[in-house]
Protein backbone atom coordinates (compact mmCIF):
# COMPACT_ATOMS: atom_id res chain seq x y z
CA UNK A 1 0.00 0.00 0.00
CA UNK A 2 1.36 3.44 -0.90
CA UNK A 3 1.92 6.17 1.67
CA UNK A 4 -0.99 8.15 0.23
CA UNK A 5 -3.33 5.16 0.38
CA UNK A 6 -2.34 4.40 3.96
CA UNK A 7 -2.99 7.99 5.05
CA UNK A 8 -6.29 8.13 3.15
CA UNK A 9 -7.48 4.89 4.77
CA UNK A 10 -6.49 6.06 8.24
CA UNK A 11 -8.04 9.51 7.86
CA UNK A 12 -11.23 7.90 6.52
CA UNK A 13 -11.32 5.70 9.65
CA UNK A 14 -11.07 2.56 7.51
CA UNK A 15 -8.50 0.90 9.78
CA UNK A 16 -9.81 -1.43 12.49
CA UNK A 17 -8.71 -0.31 15.94
CA UNK A 18 -8.01 -3.81 17.21
CA UNK A 19 -5.28 -4.36 14.60
CA UNK A 20 -3.57 -0.95 14.78
CA UNK A 21 -0.53 -1.47 16.99
CA UNK A 22 2.70 0.39 17.69
CA UNK A 23 4.51 -0.70 14.52
CA UNK A 24 1.47 0.45 12.53
CA UNK A 25 1.75 3.88 14.17
CA UNK A 26 5.41 4.04 13.12
CA UNK A 27 4.50 3.03 9.57
CA UNK A 28 1.80 5.72 9.45
CA UNK A 29 4.19 8.38 10.78
CA UNK A 30 6.69 7.34 8.09
CA UNK A 31 3.94 7.81 5.47
CA UNK A 32 3.08 11.31 6.70
CA UNK A 33 6.76 12.28 6.83
CA UNK A 34 7.30 10.94 3.32
CA UNK A 35 4.68 13.30 1.94
CA UNK A 36 4.54 16.39 4.16
CA UNK A 37 7.09 18.73 5.75
CA UNK A 38 7.77 17.72 9.34
CA UNK A 39 5.51 20.21 11.15
CA UNK A 40 2.61 19.65 8.76
CA UNK A 41 3.13 15.89 9.13
CA UNK A 42 3.07 16.26 12.92
CA UNK A 43 -0.11 18.32 12.89
CA UNK A 44 -1.95 16.00 10.49
CA UNK A 45 -0.70 12.86 12.25
CA UNK A 46 -1.74 14.13 15.69
CA UNK A 47 -5.19 15.18 14.47
CA UNK A 48 -5.70 11.80 12.81
CA UNK A 49 -4.58 9.88 15.91
CA UNK A 50 -6.86 11.90 18.19
CA UNK A 51 -9.80 11.31 15.85
CA UNK A 52 -8.97 7.59 15.69
CA UNK A 53 -8.86 7.29 19.50
CA UNK A 54 -12.07 9.30 19.97
CA UNK A 55 -13.93 7.24 17.37
CA UNK A 56 -13.19 4.18 19.50
CA UNK A 57 -14.32 5.87 22.70
CA UNK A 58 -10.76 6.06 24.03
CA UNK A 59 -9.55 9.67 23.74
CA UNK A 60 -7.23 9.11 26.71
CA UNK A 61 -5.04 6.87 24.53
CA UNK A 62 -3.59 9.85 22.65
CA UNK A 63 -0.23 10.88 24.15
CA UNK A 64 1.32 14.13 22.96
CA UNK A 65 4.90 13.47 24.10
CA UNK A 66 5.05 9.97 22.64
CA UNK A 67 3.53 11.16 19.36
CA UNK A 68 5.93 14.08 18.94
CA UNK A 69 9.01 12.23 20.13
CA UNK A 70 8.46 9.29 17.80
CA UNK A 71 7.65 11.51 14.86
CA UNK A 72 10.87 13.49 15.28
CA UNK A 73 12.92 10.32 15.83
CA UNK A 74 11.44 8.79 12.69
CA UNK A 75 12.20 11.96 10.71
CA UNK A 76 15.82 11.98 11.88
CA UNK A 77 16.22 8.30 11.03
CA UNK A 78 14.69 8.88 7.59
CA UNK A 79 17.32 11.55 6.93
CA UNK A 80 20.10 9.25 8.11
CA UNK A 81 18.89 6.26 6.09
CA UNK A 82 18.25 8.30 2.97
CA UNK A 83 15.59 5.85 1.82
CA UNK A 84 12.00 6.49 0.93
CA UNK A 85 11.25 2.78 1.09
CA UNK A 86 9.32 1.67 4.17
CA UNK A 87 10.62 -1.91 4.11
CA UNK A 88 14.23 -0.78 4.02
CA UNK A 89 13.61 1.84 6.70
CA UNK A 90 11.94 -0.73 8.96
CA UNK A 91 14.79 -3.19 8.44
CA UNK A 92 17.35 -0.56 9.44
CA UNK A 93 15.37 0.78 12.42
CA UNK A 94 13.99 -2.19 14.32
CA UNK A 95 14.32 -0.33 17.62
CA UNK A 96 11.61 2.12 16.52
CA UNK A 97 9.19 -0.75 15.95
CA UNK A 98 9.41 -2.21 19.47
CA UNK A 99 6.91 -0.87 21.96
CA UNK A 100 7.92 -2.82 25.05
CA UNK A 101 11.32 -1.57 26.17
CA UNK A 102 11.17 0.85 23.25
CA UNK A 103 13.54 3.58 22.19
CA UNK A 104 11.88 6.31 24.25
CA UNK A 105 13.24 4.67 27.38
CA UNK A 106 16.64 6.02 26.36
CA UNK A 107 15.30 9.57 26.45
CA UNK A 108 12.59 9.60 29.13
CA UNK A 109 12.09 8.33 32.65
CA UNK A 110 8.99 6.14 33.01
CA UNK A 111 7.52 8.59 35.53
CA UNK A 112 7.78 11.37 32.96
CA UNK A 113 6.07 9.44 30.17
CA UNK A 114 3.38 8.26 32.57
CA UNK A 115 2.58 11.79 33.73
CA UNK A 116 -0.59 13.66 32.84
CA UNK A 117 1.55 16.58 31.67
CA UNK A 118 3.40 14.43 29.10
CA UNK A 119 0.08 13.08 27.87
CA UNK A 120 -1.31 16.59 27.30
CA UNK A 121 1.74 18.51 26.00
CA UNK A 122 5.14 17.67 24.57
CA UNK A 123 7.67 17.29 27.39
CA UNK A 124 11.38 17.51 26.65
CA UNK A 125 13.47 14.37 27.26
CA UNK A 126 14.73 14.06 30.83
CA UNK A 127 17.46 11.46 30.40
CA UNK A 128 20.83 11.98 28.83
CA UNK A 129 21.60 9.45 26.13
Amino acid sequence: MSNEELIDRFEADAVPGNVFHHADHVRLAFAYLSIFPVFEALERFAIALKRFACARGKPQLYHETITCAYLFLIRERMARCETGDWEEFARQNQDLLRWKDGVLGRYYRDSTLNSDLARRVFVMPDRSC
